[in-house]
């Protein structure tokens, strides 16, 4: 990518799992809406479930996750003892007992918990909703607190999927960010994963860390790709410092440039394109057999809060302190404070304190966002026209496209958009154009490479 472009769009937009996103959620989305928009669902909607298992052992410090670390393990269980209690209340607000096709624990790490009661909450789980035929289950693990017996927990329980957080293989870096995970630990763990059943396997890397070059990043892609893991995801590092305040000990000094970044990006992508993965919209890798593969090639990839998916259920319900779930009428987010969350649990109150209500543009604009997030493109036209529109509606849109147009980001045909190869990292900023929410000059969130 050409250098004054890098410069150019050194912007900070959304990252686009949801369309409006988190910063424009308020508080007029409360409890007592939420409990409404439940009640209103189609019984025959499939669900997906999302649960956010709000501590870890230790605090890394390049996470931009809401958690808290813990070495004792009872705060741990009084969390445990609220999330189950969500989920009843939940439940019961649901105009009929419904079922889930995907689950996924996140954090957090939802290793922090004992293996049984891990199984406890999938049992509260399944003793509350149905599951439809191969739902997926879905969990976040940290090699450096998942021991064999918990993976054995995992798979007796039913988890399909595994997500292994490893974000970089060099010691230097992983000291620099506080996560102390040798090569021979994530090793271990997809080992005691594939001897137990769960096949499917995801990996998370990092570019854009203290200390990384481009060979160093290459260097880790390459030694998670001799894993072989299904899927890949290789996401830019979010320096958020006044967001995330642990991140302020990481040092500034030695992060990357935005040319450096974008070179490590770059050579990370093609690095593992050429052992063997496709690239999958922005910043997912997965091997050609993959669903998340064959969905992009139907034109059925999606994403969510969780990135990149095969999950098309219209519903997510969120559980857990800050955990965020969609429903038809809009998007709900769940207290922040986990005592706070703890106390409104308990007293059997839906724990809402913000989202926001969407109506037939932000859903038409959020479709339009998420096929450039998936597919590097658009028809405005076709889009449109399921909403009772035309692509002509997004001249304006068209018309303030043209710089990117003119800097060989995105071009255009009719009322047709397509992101070139080389504007592809640039996406974000192609979408932030159709984010009538977005201001001029917002800076709360990550930057666009």
């Amino acid at each position: 990518m050409r250098a004054d472009l890098i410069e150019r769009y050194d912007l900070r937009v959304p990252r686009y799992t949801s369309y409006p996103t988190a910063p424009h959620f308020g508080p007029g989305v409360d409890g007592a809406r939420y409990e409404r928009w439940l009640g209103e669902l189609d019984p025959a909607t499939p669900l997906s479930l999302y649960l956010h298992v709000a501590y870890c052992a230790e605090m890394c410090w390049f996470c931009g996750c809401h958690t808290k670390a813990t070495k004792r393990y009872a705060p741990v269980a009084s969390y445990l003892d609220a999330l189950l209690a969500e989920i009843e209340l939940v439940a019961s607000k649901l105009p009929a007992r419904m079922a889930f096709r995907h689950i996924h624990f996140g954090g957090g790490s939802p290793t922090v918990l004992k293996p049984e009661d891990f199984t406890r909450m999938v049992e509260k789980l399944r003793a509350n909703f149905d599951m439809l035929p191969g739902a997926e289950i879905a969990v976040e693990l940290d090699p450096r607190t998942a021991d064999e017996n918990y993976v054995i927990a995992m798979a007796r329980a039913g988890v399909t999927r595994a997500s292994i957080g490893v974000q970089d293989f060099n010691p230097v870096v992983q000291k620099a960010i506080n996560r102390i995970q040798p090569f021979e630990v994530t090793e271990r763990v997809i080992l005691w994963l594939r001897k137990h059943g769960v096949d499917a396997i995801n990996m998370d890397l990092c570019y854009g860390l203290p200390h990384q070059t481009v060979e160093s990043v290459v260097e880790t892609v390459e030694r998670g790709a001799s894993l072989r893991p299904a899927r890949i995801a290789l996401f830019g590092y979010a320096h958020v410092p006044w967001m995330k305040t642990h991140q302020k000990l990481i040092p500034e000094e030695a992060l990357p440039g935005m040319a450096e970044r974008w070179r490590q990006y770059e050579a990370a992508s093609a690095r593992l394109q050429e052992l063997g993965y496709v690239a999958i919209g922005l910043d997912h890798f997965a091997l050609p057999d993959d669903e998340l593969t064959l969905a992009q090639k139907k034109g059925e990839l999606h994403r969510n809060f969780q990135g990149y998916t095969t999950d098309s259920a219209p519903a997510l319900i969120g559980f857990g302190a800050s955990a965020i779930g969609s429903l038809p009428q809009g998007y709900v987010a769940n207290e922040i404070a986990i005592d706070r969350y703890r106390e409104m649990v308990h007293a059997g109150k839906l724990p809402i304190t913000r989202g926001i209500a969407i109506d037939a543009d932000d859903e038409l604009r959020r479709a339009i966002i998420e096929r450039l997030m998936c597919d590097m493109g658009v028809d405005l036209d076709h889009i449109a026209a399921l909403y009772g529109k035309t692509g002509a509606s997004f001249e304006p849109e068209l018309e303030a496209m043209a710089g990117l147009e003119a800097d060989g980001i995105v071009r255009r045909e009719g009322h047709r958009l397509v992101v070139t190869e080389e504007g592809k990292p640039l996406v974000r900023a192609a979408c932030a154009v159709f984010d009538r929410y977005l201001m001029a000059g917002e800076a709360r969130h990550s930057k666009a490479v």
